[in-house]
């Protein structure tokens, strides 16, 4: 029997509970709504919000995950300094981490980025067609040529990252912007994936071709079984010859 990926869905968890819209439309949270697309046959599932203690990502609980998902949006600045740093090492380490959304501005991701990660976005209602542009890559596996959206809120480039690893998605705009949806990064040993619909608002999270894009990303993104590289002073694998 394969043995299911360990998954944390982080969620700040706040527009649930200040806006009605958005409870409208997740009423469990959105973390709940990522976590049973996810399902339990390839998954076993935690979840942590911001306002639990240690954010939810407690040593314990990050040395228990295969792959982070991360949902934020208001609050990015409510994000411990110290937790940011804790899940930093666990990707250096190998654990794969699934941007979601305006994840793009939050701690981690600008971190690892070592950019401002800012775009131009615009919330009007408008349609979203996204392009599969690497009809190869395992993220885009079942997937057809295109996911749209009736309405969804634009982010438009120049978005501010470095150049990514692979480009998987791409999206266009009722408006006419265009923009890198769907990126690939690697920090250390670990995996990044960086995809761009999930507005608070829309209920993007239940769209099955959405939740088979991250299920494949959490496959894509599982640690790699090799042993964490040693570093430090070695010592010398063969006899040195004394100079001179």
């Amino acid at each position: 029997m394969t043995q299911r990926l360990r998954v944390t869905v982080w969620n700040e968890n706040r527009h649930e509970k200040t806006h009605e819209k958005v409870r409208s439309v997740y009423p469990n949270g959105i973390h709940a709504a990522i976590g049973e697309g996810l399902g339990t046959d390839e998954f076993d599932v935690a979840y942590a919000t911001l306002d639990d203690a240690e954010h939810g990502l407690t040593e314990a609980r990050l040395n228990e995950t295969d792959v982070l998902f991360w949902w934020g949006h208001m609050a990015h600045g409510e994000v411990s300094d110290e937790i940011v740093e804790r899940v930093h090492q666990r990707v250096l380490k190998g654990m794969g981490l699934i941007v979601l959304h305006s994840g793009h501005f939050s701690k981690i991701f600008k971190k690892l980025m070592g950019t401002s990660c800012d775009l131009k976005w615009r919330e009007a209602d408008e349609k979203e067609r996204i392009w599969v542009v690497s009809p190869g890559h395992p993220i885009a596996e079942g997937i057809g040529e295109y996911i749209e959206f009736e309405a969804e809120e634009m982010y438009g480039e120049h978005f501010d990252i470095p150049q990514p690893d692979e480009l998987v998605l791409v999206s266009w705009f009722e408006g006419g912007e265009v923009f890198r949806s769907g990126c690939t990064f690697s920090r250390g040993q670990g995996k990044i994936f960086y995809f761009r619909p999930g507005h608070e608002t829309y209920p993007t999270y239940y769209n099955p071709q959405v939740r088979r894009i991250l299920s494949n990303a959490a496959k894509w993104a599982a640690p790699s079984t090799r042993e964490y590289p040693k570093y430090g002073n070695a010592k010398p694998l063969e006899a040195i010859k004394a100079k001179g």
